[in-house]
């Protein structure tokens, strides 16, 4: 016998009160019994299937095996009586069916046992469960910095009007940051008064870079023609910090290189670049102004529905000397540049007084915005 069969056979013993035999095989109707004794097996065995079926717990199901295979039952006490059987082949058969009975009932009562004890198992489960969860408060999220926001903005304002993003280095070479920008050794941005120079290569080399204009060079030199690009990203300046002015900040600049271009196209781009950022009530202005890397060159001020104009940055028709530098033909193309401080805007867009108060981190402020 197995174990699964003996362990089997210890609970149907438990719930019977009698020892109980090997189970497997089930009751054969057409067994031949002498003396009408087959149809009362039958009906015992009809009763007893159905009393265990509708057994609801195991007690209910103790009960109904002890009534109808224990001391009393009918399937007893028809074996008990098979010494009356004078036939010998009459009365193997019928203790035959007899066994096959009881083999039938104890195989039941195993299956409904282990049903039963499963299902009541699950109730205590779910009874007894407990929610060991632990309740936390929600973390608090931050929001983007001031100047994040006004970044993000601008690239989709910039995006919407059909330009590409490009990123660059901070730390620069010399011919791009000045150099390639129409910018001779001797101008005064090389002064280490101005500059912060890297110890890098040769002195004088290498830079943090001071505004976001050596990537229209890069762009230039790795962009298929036509051009149409905005630059932000953060530059450094030997500047002592005070309301206006920062030593680390961030820029924008605008590229345009293409067949035709002309300082209307500049105009045109920074009216409707005013409006889709500030707001249809602004407007802009260009005011002369010189600069080497364009020719002609501009300032550009915006003004808002009060009246008050605002200096936002510089701009102009690329010149032909950084045309050439970023390997283009200026016989053939033409283009204009742009470039503001992202800070500035952001100041000007929330009305700051002060840019520290945008890097002083005090939460009374950031969290205005």
């Amino acid at each position: 016998m197995s174990s699964a069969t003996a362990r089997t056979g210890q609970r149907f013993r438990s719930l019977t009160g009698r020892p109980g035999s090997k189970i497997g095989k089930k009751y054969s109707d057409g067994v031949v019994i002498a003396g009408g004794v087959e149809p009362q097996i039958a009906e015992a065995l009809a009763a007893a299937r159905a009393g265990l079926v509708a057994a609801s717990d195991v007690d209910a199901l103790r009960r109904v095996a002890n009534e109808h295979a224990g001391k009393g039952s009918v399937l007893v006490g028809l074996k008990s009586s098979l010494g009356s059987i004078a036939d010998i082949e009459a009365r193997k058969a019928t203790g035959r069916a007899i066994n096959e009975a009881m083999q039938s009932l104890e195989a039941l009562v195993a299956e409904r046992l282990v049903a039963l004890e499963r299902a009541a198992a699950g109730h205590a489960a779910a009874s007894e469960a407990m929610d060991l969860t632990e309740h936390l408060a929600r973390r608090s999220r931050g929001h983007a910095h001031i100047v994040t926001q006004a970044w993000e903005r601008l690239e989709d304002v910039f995006v919407g009007m059909g330009f590409k993003v490009a990123e660059g280095p901070e730390v620069e070479t010399d011919f791009n940051n000045f150099t390639a920008l129409n910018m001779p050794p001797n101008h005064p941005a090389r002064s280490n008064f101005d500059t912060l120079f890297v110890k890098y290569g040769e002195p004088g080399s290498t830079l943090l870079r001071t505004h976001t204009s050596p990537v229209q060079i890069r762009v230039m030199q790795e962009w298929d023609l036509p051009i149409y690009a905005v630059m932000p990203g953060r530059v450094f300046r030997r500047d002592t910090p005070d309301a206006t002015h920062m030593p680390v900040f961030h820029q924008i600049e605008g590229l345009v290189v293409d067949k035709g271009i002309t300082f209307a196209h500049l105009a045109g781009t920074i009216e409707a670049f005013t409006k889709a950022f500030f707001g249809s009530e602004f407007t802009s202005r260009l005011r002369p102004s010189y600069f080497p890397f364009t020719e002609p060159s501009a300032e550009f001020d915006v003004r808002s529905a009060n009246g008050k104009w605002v200096e936002l940055g510089g701009c102009g028709m690329v010149h032909p000397n950084v045309l050439q530098a970023g390997g283009i033909d200026p016989e053939v193309y033409t283009g204009f540049a742009f470039g503001f401080g992202i800070d500035r805007m952001a100041k000007e867009r929330h009305e700051v007084a002060d840019l520290r108060d945008m890097y002083a981190n005090d939460l009374r402020f950031v969290r205005q915005f």
